[in-house]
């Protein structure tokens, strides 16, 4: 716990290379009399079958009913891509429910091998697109997959109570999200955490910016298509070396993967390949529209630093909410990396320190809460519409609506000099900041030798970004009150460039006093300091020749002013007396996003390295074309 003095300069620790453990289950609970594997293994009976679907084909499930017989139980379950395992009836896991706190509770918990994948029967198909008319056993989703399952287990399992929930964590929360459209009678409750919505905005591309590591790391392994039903995971790509920034850059244009390392061996790349706008194939893909007739209760879960998914969890909640009118529909936001929630105590993550461990408040008083009362009629239903961890401060919040009903409109300009204000500057002087940017050299991502999209990104101290001459700083004077920032955050940019397309990135920064005190945390001994340190609150990037459409890119007019909006996703953190709020702006942010050739080609994918060139950039700061950040703020009583 962090009290006194360090809880007013209460963010950084150094980053920590956190495991990310294949189950969604939480580790067991330090003290225990019983190890979680073993409780499991003597309070649990496995069966293993394969159940029919609609269409006829059959989806291998795990079901772990509770030996103890004296009363029923409600059934919770998830289904994954990535393997219900261990397989075989007398091989139990390790973990198995949402939390360990709920596996102890004794649920029937039931796991399935989603269609085509492991062990299951059928094809599969990434994010797969929701079918709104179904005229026969063909017309097969997520939806029908979830309600024949359903079906099967009321009909089959022994001693449940007539009620079913879901959950899942990143693409099992996918499922989640997709099973609870059009929701069988008996689903009562359900979860999806960091769940994927919308792959043109979550993951792989961000307002069409793709995120390199991370689509190429992830699709290399997983978007090898099995041969046949089977137990084994794919093998990991084999980089050959720790530094991502030298490998990525060394592979040259992403026209290389599939020369070099691919090989057309991954569909779902040559996809992404052949698809790089947001056509058809991205839009059947998006669950938000089709999020009708869900189930009577909704609890969605995200990470404010959720390097996968944040778009997800934030969208998909506002989806149910218009759509659903009169269901329990609420709002976790923590302040957590992806899966932190299930996996982790939550009291830091990567350069930040939270104060408490955040994650076992989740695991006990929300997660816990809502499944024990839509489920087994335990307890009473206080949770509200949304309950959101507010960093900086390092405080939970409740609020009766998302965003706040009392967030008031506030703005954030550029000003000359690198300031940064509420209102716009007056005087003469240059109206722009100009600098070059250089694909060849692109700007950093991050500052850690890491082969991927580190999970801990989303904190990351930015000096070295802000050290960069290709990195645009403002910042505002020392604070002298609190400022809290809630809720979704727009950049209004008045760009121009020399080239004809460009990446733009906006960040917003934390920047601690010079004096502030290190956090209580051990790896400080590795030289980070909080004293003076720029935090990463919220970034976001967009591809700049979507600024108008996503469906139909349009080049920059070279050196003309050019506005381009870029939302950012929602915020819930104080700037506290004695920070100062920063904004940074830059084109390339790497490898985290491939470059940008900064002049136009048809299709990015195919780019050769003769299309990548250096680009003058300006931002406009003054009338007629004032670029500017918009906020909410809760005002003191907030």
């Amino acid at each position: 716990m962090n009290r006194g003095s360090t809880h007013r300069h209460s963010s950084l620790v150094t980053l920590l290379g956190l495991v990310v453990l294949a189950s969604c289950a939480a580790p067991p609970d330090a003290g225990t009399e019983e190890s979680l594997e073993a409780f499991i293994e003597s309070n649990y009976d496995k069966q293993e079958v394969s159940i029919p679907m609609r269409d006829g084909v059959h989806l291998f499930t795990a079901i772990y009913t509770p030996k103890d017989r004296s009363r029923t139980y409600p059934i919770l379950m998830r289904r994954t891509p990535y393997s219900v395992s261990p397989y075989g009836e007398s091989a139990y896991p390790a973990s198995l429910g949402p939390s360990e706190l709920l596996t102890r509770d004794l649920f029937i918990f039931v796991l399935q091998d989603v269609r085509g994948t492991y062990m299951s029967e059928g094809e599969f198909v990434n994010m797969t697109p929701h079918v709104a008319e179904k005229g026969g056993p063909q017309d097969i989703d997520e939806s029908t997959d979830s309600y024949d399952t359903i079906e099967w287990l009321l009909a089959n399992v022994e001693n449940h109570n007539g009620k079913v929930g879901m959950w899942g964590i990143s693409y099992p929360g996918f499922y989640a999200a997709a099973s609870m459209i059009d929701a069988h009678p008996a689903l009562a409750a359900v979860s999806p955490q960091a769940p994927i919505a919308d792959w043109w905005f979550d993951d792989f591309h961000h307002h069409g910016a793709f995120f390199l590591p991370h689509a190429f790391n992830f699709l290399s392994s997983f978007g090898v298509p099995r041969s046949g039903p089977t137990t084994q995971r794919n093998p990991r790509f084999d980089h050959g070396t720790p530094d991502g920034y030298r490998f990525f850059l060394e592979m040259g244009p992403l026209s290389n993967a599939n020369r070099l390392y691919l090989n057309h061996r991954v569909p779902f790349w040559d996809s992404i390949v052949a698809h790089p706008n947001y056509d058809e194939f991205w839009q059947v893909r998006d669950i938000l529209p089709h999020l009708e007739n869900a189930a009577p209760a909704v609890m969605t879960v995200g990470g404010w630093f959720d390097a996968e998914d944040l778009y997800g969890p934030l969208n998909i909640y506002r989806s149910v909410e218009a759509r659903n009118p009169g269901i329990f529909n609420a709002l976790v936001m923590g302040p957590w990396r992806h899966g932190g929630w299930a996996r982790d105590d939550g009291s830091f993550l990567g350069n930040a320190w939270f104060g408490s461990e955040t994650a076992v408040f989740y695991r006990e008083n929300i997660e816990a809460t809502f499944f024990r009362h839509f489920l087994k009629d335990e307890g009473t239903m206080d949770l509200p519409e949304a309950y959101a961890f507010e960093t900086g401060r390092n405080r939970w919040r409740t609020f009766d609506d998302w965003p706040p009903a009392e967030t008031q409109e506030a703005y954030l300009y550029p000003g000359p000099d690198g300031s940064l204000a509420f209102q716009p500057a007056e005087g003469t002087g240059p109206s722009f900041d100009e600098w070059i940017s250089d694909p060849a050299k692109p700007v950093p991502s991050n500052q850690d030798i890491a082969i991927g999209m580190t999970r801990e990104y989303m904190t990351d101290d930015q000096r070295f970004a802000s050290r960069r001459p290709d990195v645009m700083v403002y910042q505002t004077p020392v604070l002298e009150e609190d400022v809290t920032l809630v809720g979704p955050l727009v950049a209004e940019l008045w760009v121009s460039t020399s080239g004809t397309d460009s990446d733009w990135v906006v960040k917003l920064v934390d920047v601690f006093p010079p004096d502030a005190e290190d956090p209580p945390h051990e790896a400080f001994a590795r030289g980070m300091r909080a004293g003076g340190a720029e935090m990463m609150v919220r970034s976001e990037v967009i591809r700049g020749r979507f600024r108008s459409s996503y469906e139909d890119p349009e080049p920059f007019v070279p050196g003309q002013p050019t506005l381009v909006e870029l939302p950012l996703q929602d915020v819930l953190h104080t700037f506290q007396a004695g920070h100062r709020i920063m904004i940074q702006i830059q084109n390339t942010w790497f490898p985290l996003v491939d470059r940008n050739p900064q002049q136009y080609v048809a299709n990015i994918y195919l780019a050769e390295e003769s299309d990548f060139i250096p680009a003058t950039q300006r931002l406009y700061r003054g009338e007629p074309h004032r670029s500017r950040i918009r906020v909410g703020v809760l005002g003191p009583g907030g």
